[in-house]
């Protein structure tokens, strides 16, 4: 690309305005697992779609759509964060998506569990239990990239936990119900939230964080991608999976009847497997 480029000012979700990357770019799309060849094929069929004050969104679209005709599987990887946003409205996919990451780490896992706490009755996002511990998680979703969790969250959390991590028989005795608290979020956390769930012993994952063991590094290491990376699906038909409770491509592996019932015809079932199969195959 030409160097100027380098002087392009760009966009951000949030409104700030900084100059565009292109090494940022190669960087996410390397991460998706795109060959050099690839990525300089997407760079140059990028390049005279960029102008001034271009948000970050757009790029990425023009990116993306460059990059489903090169590679579907690539495309689809490189959509995860996006495929991740659209895992709402509603809380339940996301639950289930962090469940599924935590069951491939030998984790068993239960959820939307509802228990008594001393002064209230709780629903706990999810529970999971590994080595006689027992961890009480929240979830939280975002539909927007630059929305984070700031320290209320922790804060929040963190009560709630005081309030069911012991269970009473009695007045002076307690059993231990759960041995700590997670967050687990699609973006990121504040420093705010970061500082205070470290002095309260809170685990917090976020997106990138903590560094090799957030939700990305996850689900590349488990291939455990959802529904909605997937570039052969339409919007209605990943709405209508995520409806049936399916959230991971590899429940398409196991019975593929799936596709049929949310809506997907006959002569393109076989190129959706194809995709599922070399995600997660």
């Amino acid at each position: 690309m030409a160097e100027t480029l380098e002087q392009l000012v760009i966009t951000k979700a949030s409104g700030e305005q900084v100059l565009f990357s292109e090494g940022k770019l190669m960087l996410s799309l390397r991460k998706a697992g795109a060959s050099e060849e690839v990525i300089q094929e997407v760079l140059r069929q990028l390049e005279p779609m960029l102008f001034k004050g271009i948000s970050t969104k757009k790029i990425y679209k023009q990116a993306f759509a460059i990059l489903k005709k090169l590679s579907k599987t690539t495309a689809a990887r490189y959509s995860l964060k996006q495929g991740i946003m659209q895992l709402g409205p509603s809380g339940f996919p996301f639950e289930k998506f962090v469940a599924e990451l935590l069951k491939a780490q030998g984790f068993i896992t239960e959820i939307g569990v509802f228990v008594d706490g001393r002064c209230v009755r709780h629903e706990i996002d999810v529970v999971a239990a590994k080595d006689g511990k027992r961890i009480m998680i929240e979830c939280k979703y975002h539909n927007m990239h630059h929305n984070k969790s700031d320290v209320k969250i922790p804060m929040y959390i963190h009560s709630r936990f005081r309030d069911v991590e012991k269970v009473w028989p009695s007045e002076n005795e307690y059993e231990i119900r759960f041995h700590q608290v997670w967050v687990v979020t699609n973006t990121r956390f504040t420093e705010d939230a970061l500082k205070y769930a470290s002095c309260s012993d809170m685990k917090l994952v976020g997106w990138d964080y903590p560094y090799k063991g957030g939700i990305k590094d996850m689900v590349d290491s488990f291939e455990l991608y959802p529904v909605t990376c997937l570039t052969t699906l339409t919007k209605h038909e990943k709405r209508q999976l995520l409806e049936m409770k399916i959230v991971l491509c590899k429940e398409l592996l196991r019975n593929e009847v799936l596709l049929r019932q949310a809506g997907v015809r006959e002569n393109r079932i076989k190129s959706v497997l194809h995709e599922v199969r070399s995600l997660c195959g």
